[in-house]
Order: structure tokens, then C-alpha cells, then sequence
């Protein structure tokens, strides 16, 4: 007889349960491999991220009753983000720093790593004339709020909307989230 991946038998699976299933397929597999890569990015590495993501899976099909339209991709990696931040902060919680924590003269120091306002090349060139490795090193690098910002707008290509949903911020924090996060990445690659 076969076997759901819960262990009980697929015959005695209920409407709600068989529902809540080809939901969970329609709804968050789709996403799974934007999933892994926004945990690899807040993680920073491919192991934890493995384990972000299962744990992220579990909790997105004991919710999935509760999506209620709207944007699959957005609710997924919502679902990781929220995730990743409870799975450092119980297995690496000195990884887990956000811009608001810090005091006063460590922001005055991140902003003085960003440089000046005034880069007279768009970023979008600079990028694109550097090798993928140094961008990617540069990132890694970041600051995790900022790291995430520039990982949902710049490989997950998502709207201002869209990354202020998911991690639950005014669309102006965003905006000058990814203006640091790309300030400091010129920084580094200089």
C-alpha cells in the first residue's frame, strides 16, 4: 500500500490532508530553488541552508491554509527569510546583527565604508565589468539586512513591494537599504 511522506497509508489520507498537499505543491515547490538560493545568501553557506529549507518547507505546508493568494514566490520566501533569521539566531546567533542594533559610531564606520554619494559610474556597469567572484565575495560580505535586500531585488528580481512584504519594512527602508547595500559593495570591490 503506498506511503505519504508522513508515514501513513495514501488511503487513509483525508480531503484536508490531500488538499492541503496539492497546495503545498502548487504553492511553494515552485519556488523551492529561489528558496535554497535566499537561504544560501542569509546562511552563507550550502549545508545550512539545506537545513533553513526543510525547516522552512515544514512550516510553509503547516501554514499553507493560510495563504491566501497573492504572490506564491513572495509568501515562500517570506516563509525562508523568517526562517533563516530564527535558524541563526538558535544556531549562530553572533551572525544575527541588524543595522538597528548596532550603535551609533559602528553605523558612522558602516557609513563611511559606503563612501561618497556622488559615483559618477552606475552601478549596473560596474558589475558588469567586474568578475562574478569578486561581486559575489563582496556580497557575502554585507551586512546580512543589506545582504538580503540586494540578494531579493538584484538575483531574485523582486519589486520594492514585494522585499518590503517579506521582511516587513516601509518600502523607503528598502530603498535606502539597497542603496548602502550597492555603496558598500563599490567600496569593496574598489
Amino acid at each position: 500500500m503506498p506511503v505519504d511522506w508522513r508515514g501513513r497509508h495514501a488511503t487513509h489520507l483525508n480531503v484536508d490532508d490531500q488538499t492541503d498537499q496539492t497546495r503545498f505543491v502548487e504553492v511553494f515547490l515552485p519556488h523551492l530553488d529561489d528558496a535554497f538560493r535566499l537561504a544560501r545568501w542569509i546562511s552563507g553557506n550550502r549545508a545550512d541552508a539545506e537545513d533553513i529549507v526543510q525547516e522552512a518547507s515544514l512550516r510553509a505546508f503547516k501554514g499553507i491554509r493560510n495563504f491566501s493568494g497573492g504572490s506564491a514566490r513572495a509568501w515562500t520566501l517570506t516563509i525562508v527569510r523568517n526562517t533563516s533569521y530564527t535558524w541563526l539566531a538558535k544556531n549562530r546567533p553572533s551572525t544575527v546583527v541588524l543595522t538597528e542594533d548596532l550603535d551609533e559610531r559602528a553605523r558612522e564606520e558602516m557609513e563611511r565604508a559606503a563612501g561618497d554619494d556622488d559615483v559618477p559610474t552606475p552601478e549596473a556597469a560596474l558589475i558588469a565589468k567586474m568578475e562574478a567572484e569578486e561581486v559575489r565575495n563582496a556580497a557575502a560580505a554585507l551586512p546580512l539586512p543589506f545582504r538580503e535586500i540586494l540578494v531579493l531585488r538584484e538575483i531574485h528580481d523582486l519589486d520594492y513591494r514585494s522585499i518590503a512584504d517579506i521582511i516587513q519594512v516601509p518600502i523607503g527602508t528598502v530603498m535606502s537599504r539597497l542603496a548602502r547595500a550597492r555603496k558598500l559593495i563599490l567600496a569593496a570591490l574598489r
